[in-house]
């Protein structure tokens, strides 16, 4: 019963830290970093919000989580639909790679064939050219796979998932990387086994160098893939509580409701629930979901 407890405060703490540290980094993203650093939530930022509010990290893991619960599993369509649904509540979040797989599939449900805007902008940034979306969204999105699925199955799921909207190699295996330790962490796995088994499985060589020799490269809290993963893998792995680490993630600036996020999710995983300051998960506007998800979500993956 008390391992039980303890796997169960970490999977929800797991998909709750994802959110505080999305709410967290915010206001902060694409600023340099604080020379105050910003440890509660606060309004503001690019998209004008209020303090404690979510963005596209959030939701769309909350639209893995909710489909994972209500399919019992992975299903592609109805997380595809789940993520569309959230795309068109709030698309100023969105970035291109994701923004143009859900207008093209929206397109296809309205027998529209013109080029919209969103269009433009992928093909000038290389969607027609092979890149298959390099940037961090799908690594964003990604820790209710870790949740629900064991070590065994996640890396499949993880790469099937990202291929949706984000197909490039250093996505897919940055996705996997990253919710393979959340898997390990959930179950009760140590910070290093956890890191060393995600090394063991990836299957990238340039995803493996950098990780597997973090310590060597810079952080850069870029929307990169890798670079994010690097980031959010690094500040988690030398932090010492939930809260120290968050803070130093989000007053990095760059994409820092990404890395806050991932690091959050991280975090959470590996301190539990009860490590995130109860302040920052009262203070979360979207907290009712957010922890309805988080909870169904443990329990079903501890069955």
């Amino acid at each position: 019963m008390v391992i039980f407890i303890l796997y169960y405060l970490r999977a929800a703490g797991c998909l709750i830290g994802l959110a505080v540290g999305d709410a967290l980094g915010a206001p902060l993203e694409c600023l340099f970093p604080q020379s105050v650093p910003v440890k509660r939530f606060i309004s503001g930022g690019v998209h004008g919000l209020p303090a404690g509010s979510a963005t596209d990290d959030t939701y769309l893991a909350l639209a893995f989580a909710e489909s994972l619960i209500s399919n019992r599993g992975y299903s592609r369509d109805d997380f595809l639909k789940r993520m569309i649904a959230e795309y068109l509540c709030a698309p100023k979040f969105y970035g291109p790679t994701s923004r143009f797989v859900f207008e093209s599939e929206l397109r296809k449900e309205s027998a529209v064939s013109e080029k919209d805007p969103a269009t433009v902008l992928y093909e000038s940034r290389g969607g027609r050219s092979g890149n298959g979306g390099r940037s961090n969204g799908s690594v964003m999105r990604g820790a209710p796979a870790g949740i629900f699925y064991p070590p065994e199955y996640v890396r499949d799921i993880s790469i099937r998932s990202s291929q949706i909207t984000h197909r490039h190699p250093i996505a897919c295996e940055c996705t996997a990387f990253v919710n393979q330790m959340i898997s390990r962490l959930v179950r009760g796995g140590e910070k290093r086994a956890a890191f060393e088994g995600a090394l063991m499985q990836c299957g990238d060589a340039e995803v493996f160098e950098m990780l597997g020799n973090r310590e060597r490269y810079p952080i850069n809290p870029d929307m990169d893939a890798l670079l994010t993963t690097h980031a959010a893998v690094s500040v988690f792995m030398d932090a010492s509580s939930f809260e120290g680490m968050l803070v130093n993630a989000v007053n990095m600036g760059g994409d820092a409701d990404t890395v806050g996020a991932i690091c959050g999710a991280l975090g959470g995983a590996y301190w539990g629930l009860e490590s995130i300051p109860e302040d920052l998960v009262i203070g979360l506007l979207e907290r009712e979901r957010i922890e309805k998800a988080a909870f169904t979500l443990a329990e079903m993956a501890m069955e």
